[in-house]
């Protein structure tokens, strides 16, 4: 009996216009739809988290760090385009990692992201494409209970690297479809899930 396809949800820590995560993600989405996945996206900036503060949470947990974790928890694996911010991860993305892994409702705070499989990457007008936010990225995660899978583009002088919402380069190009690739390959290998036609879906 068919099965659901490998529910993948995918999210960048920038939602700035023009933002060249965004762009390398929807690259990537497109990769992964085309190998049969689903593929939901979020916008962390329409969730309005406010920073993390534990004197918010203990008034009362906003609603919208519950609704973000029931979407993660409805997915199987998460596909993230970090930004590096000073070496690190970009605020609008460790904010919505923090708040997300909360406990809430006498959940376990690591529940939505236990067991799951997380593929990352980063992009960069630098030269190092933003490798070290993803070494930091992968840590959290780790730390999280998700499996990061080693494979990772940090993209670099990312402002010269698309065409026509494409990436330029052929060997790049490659490279994200190995990557996405294997990702999509190991949710199948852990959800027994069966190749089909793939979509994207927008959360809002």
């Amino acid at each position: 009996m068919p099965q659901a396809e490998a529910a993948i949800l995918a999210f960048a820590g920038s939602s700035r216009r023009g933002s060249l995560n965004q762009k390398l993600l929807e690259v990537a989405i497109g990769n992964a739809i085309a190998l049969g996945a689903e593929v939901s996206v979020i916008d962390l900036r329409d969730l309005e988290l406010p920073i993390y503060d534990q004197d918010l949470e203990a008034e009362a947990m906003p609603q919208n760090v519950l609704v973000f974790r029931q979407i993660l928890a409805a997915h199987d694996g998460f596909l993230i385009a970090s930004p590096e911010y000073n070496g690190s991860l970009a605020p609008l993305l460790k904010n919505a990692l923090d708040w997300s892994s909360r406990p809430t409702s006498g959940i376990d705070g690591i529940d939505p992201y236990r067991g799951k499989i997380a593929s990352i990457m980063s992009a960069s007008m630098g030269p190092f494409g933003g490798l070290r936010s993803l070494g930091h990225l992968r840590g959290v995660l780790s730390k999280m209970g998700v499996l990061v899978l080693p494979e990772e583009l940090a993209l670099p002088m990312a402002h010269t690297a698309f065409e026509r919402e494409k990436l330029r380069e052929e060997s790049v190009h490659r490279a994200l479809e190995r990557q996405i690739a294997q990702f999509v390959g190991a949710l199948r290998l852990t959800g027994d899930h069966l190749c089909g036609a793939g979509s994207a879906v927008a959360i809002s």
